[in-house]
């Protein structure tokens, strides 16, 4: 029982390419890398950054409420 060959690979990465097709395969690697990048700006956030994102929201929605109430 070894590992994976290179055919083995090969076999699976033709048999994806023809259930999905090229384009979706890289829209699907398109998505994930910016589902990384943005994790990974989000955990290196400092807090400050984001006790200032919120205050602007709030602010936002204060505004918003002030309007329907006129």
């Amino acid at each position: 029982m070894g590992g994976v060959s290179l055919w083995q690979l090969l076999i699976i990465l033709v048999i994806v390419v023809l259930l999905f097709g090229t384009k979706r395969l890289r829209n699907i690697g398109s998505d994930l890398g910016s589902a990384v990048k943005g994790f990974k700006k989000s955990v290196s956030d400092e807090p400050a950054d984001n006790d200032a994102e919120k205050k602007q929201l709030d602010q936002k929605q204060q505004a918003a409420d002030q309007d329907k109430d006129k």
